[in-house]
């Protein structure tokens, strides 16, 4: 039980998707995942808006909004056009929600009503992703983004240690802040009787530490 609708305004394009079957099975069962007083916060949906010329010289904006039962999505993709034989830039911005089973321990707060413990993450990031020019059978992709995360309970309050007292973030506060660095390379080769692909991804990730710096600079 949902509904689905696209709209047209000028160039631009929106996709709404929105589905009712899981806050009506939801409301059937004994014992719920998650107590809380919103209506809305048990229906699933999305929402997509693409612009294909923004200001008039072949800039892309996509916007995406993905909402399930206990996670979010919210990106935001800004897509300049340059030279073929130079990497392609996308600006991004992305907000993301989602339960966390790898978090160790059982936070302070007792809270188990979810699959993970309780524990979710928020994830703010703001990055730009660079697409090298592809070659006939090479492809590779460059992204560099700076990431902020805090764990929270489902009441969204702040989490900082488990039962045992240990932190369950990396700089032990309410919250880890790094700078991420992706690459990604691709190789695919197709014919009439085969087709090889093959992927090699890296990714580092660099703390920053937001209070040694704010001291630094006194």
């Amino acid at each position: 039980m949902g509904a689905q609708k696209s709209i047209h305004a000028g160039k631009a394009k929106i996709d709404v998707n929105v589905d009712l079957t899981h806050k009506l099975c939801a409301s059937l069962m004994l014992t719920p995942f998650r107590s809380t007083s919103s209506p809305l916060s048990l229906i699933i949906g999305s929402l997509y808006i693409k612009h294909p010329n923004l200001f008039g010289g072949s800039e892309k904006l996509d916007v995406s909004w993905d909402k399930g039962l206990y996670d979010s999505n919210v990106l935001v993709a800004y897509r300049r056009p340059r030279p073929e034989w130079l990497a392609q830039q996308s600006f991004v911005i992305q907000h993301s929600i989602s339960p966390e089973i790898g978090v160790h321990g059982v936070p302070m707060d007792n809270f188990s009503r979810t699959g993970s413990g309780g524990v979710n993450l928020s994830r703010l990031s703001a990055g730009v992703d660079l697409n090298e020019p592809a070659s006939s059978k090479w492809s590779s992709t460059t992204s560099i983004k700076f990431e902020h995360i805090h764990p929270l309970n489902d009441d969204g309050r702040s989490i900082s240690r488990d039962l045992d007292g240990f932190p369950v973030t990396c700089s032990g506060s309410l919250h880890d802040s790094m700078v991420v660095i992706r690459q990604e390379s691709r190789f695919a080769k197709a014919n009439d009787c085969s087709f090889s692909r093959f992927s090699l991804q890296i990714e580092q990730g660099i703390p920053v530490l937001i209070e040694v710096a704010n001291l630094q600079s006194v």
